[in-house]
């Protein structure tokens, strides 16, 4: 009879549990680079590495910033 031993590390489970979706963008990041717009009016800013587009409000109007291509994904959507 063979003895099994635990926290073997051979196990085949895959791992996924609770929470194993991709969300937004696929799983992927974004570029660096690129635009934060304003889905209001439509201002774009250039983005910057580190900060968030949606911690940036529009210099025109004032609504909170988008990262682009957030804004083209939620539009293909539609």
């Amino acid at each position: 009879m063979m003895k099994l031993r635990r926290n073997s590390g051979t196990g085949q489970g895959r791992g996924l549990g609770r929470g194993g979706g991709q969300g937004r963008n696929r799983g992927g990041g974004y570029s660096v680079g690129g635009y934060c717009i304003c889905a209001k009016c439509g201002t774009k800013v250039q983005h910057q590495q580190g900060i968030k587009c949606t911690s940036l409000k529009c210099p025109k109007c004032g609504h909170t910033m988008i990262r682009e291509e957030l804004l083209n994904d939620r539009r293909s959507e539609d």
